[in-house]
């Protein structure tokens, strides 16, 4: 899973005390306290159900360090996870009893993390993206040609708000993006009126809505109690809503989300079949496609690095080593002793 956080390094006494009573529900209230993410929370608590489950039922507070290397040899044993999932379940598990049991513990720290392999992405030619998109339809198919218009991730993409396009400046602003930062991405000027009849389709949504007297969209931080009326606006509102209304499981409010990342991810594997193109293809292989070409077009590593919301240069560094395999200018051995045809 993408953007699971890393347990904070603040220290439990600094946190006001927990209010619930059942420990799963300690748990979500101490990840919303500290403002994570809604899929970092449904992956915490579901490690932590599994490890409870799997050590017959106990509270983790009766358990310690033979029991967690336990359940995470059986992951890596039995269930042979991948690296990063197994990484991710130790993070939930040092998260619960970090922050949640406020047990700082030195065995949490001994606690060996497996290394995740470094793989050079996935990446499409400029052919092979155009043959998927053209067979991409509808809204999938504008997703499809923002995502690798812009390189942003998936989430960023669906996430976007109206005030978020600046058809002015043709750019548009990634908000809370990972690392909770901010970035300003370019709008390629051939989407512009395609983006502009998605808003129309967006804005009718939105009328019904407000005519309906729903509850406004979902607002970060706070900023629903801050700004009462502020998810019932029209700048606040999703550039892609869902046609269908869904239960917030936060709040329990029934309201108007974005689409579901679902949608264009099996559009995209639909396309890719279809397009008759043999690589492992997602939704992220769109983003690396953009770093790649991006290059290849003599665009400055630093350039690409900002566009893409790198903290450190280096992450954006595996892009120079696709276009070294792409490139192929080193000469084989065997060709300078058997004619090529």
């Amino acid at each position: 899973m993408n953007s699971i956080k890393s347990p904070a390094k603040t220290s439990p006494q600094h946190h006001p005390p927990l209010r619930a009573t059942r420990l799963l529900d300690q748990v979500r209230e101490r990840l919303r306290y500290m403002h994570y993410s809604l899929r970092t929370e449904q992956t915490y608590v579901y490690w932590i159900r599994w490890f409870i489950r799997y050590s017959g039922l106990r509270h983790p507070k009766d358990m310690g360090r033979p029991e967690v290397e336990a359940f995470l040899t059986m992951l890596a044993t039995e269930r042979k996870v991948a690296a990063s999932t197994h990484r991710q379940a130790l993070s939930a598990l040092l998260y619960l009893y970090r922050e949640v049991l406020a047990q700082e513990l030195p065995w949490l720290q001994e606690i060996g993390r497996p290394t995740t392999a470094k793989r050079i992405p996935s990446v499409l030619t400029r052919e092979e993206v155009q043959r998927m998109l053209a067979l991409t339809p509808s809204v999938e198919g504008l997703l499809a040609r923002l995502m690798y218009g812009t390189g942003m991730r998936l989430m960023e993409g669906l996430s976007l708000r109206v005030k978020d396009l600046d058809f002015d400046r043709h750019v548009l602003i990634v908000r809370d993006g990972k690392g909770s930062k901010d970035r300003v991405v370019m709008l390629p000027r051939s989407l512009e009126q395609p983006l502009r009849e998605q808003l129309a389709v967006s804005q009718a949504l939105w009328s019904a809505d407000r005519a309906a007297q729903r509850p406004g969209v979902y607002l970060p931080h706070a900023l629903e109690r801050k700004y009462p009326r502020a998810g019932q606006s029209w700048a606040w509102h999703w550039v892609f809503p869902s046609p269908t209304l869904a239960i917030d499981p936060r709040s329990g409010v029934e309201r108007r989300h974005h689409l579901y990342e679902q949608r264009l991810q099996r559009a995209l594997k639909q396309a890719v079949v279809r397009a008759g193109i043999h690589k492992p293809v997602s939704v992220h292989t769109l983003r690396h496609s953009f770093a790649t070409h991006l290059l290849q077009a003599g665009t400055d590593i630093r350039t690409v690095q900002e566009l893409l919301g790198h903290s450190d240069v280096s992450t954006t560094m595996i892009y120079t080593h696709v276009l070294k395999v792409a490139a192929g200018g080193t000469a084989s051995p065997l060709d300078t002793l058997l004619p090529v045809h």
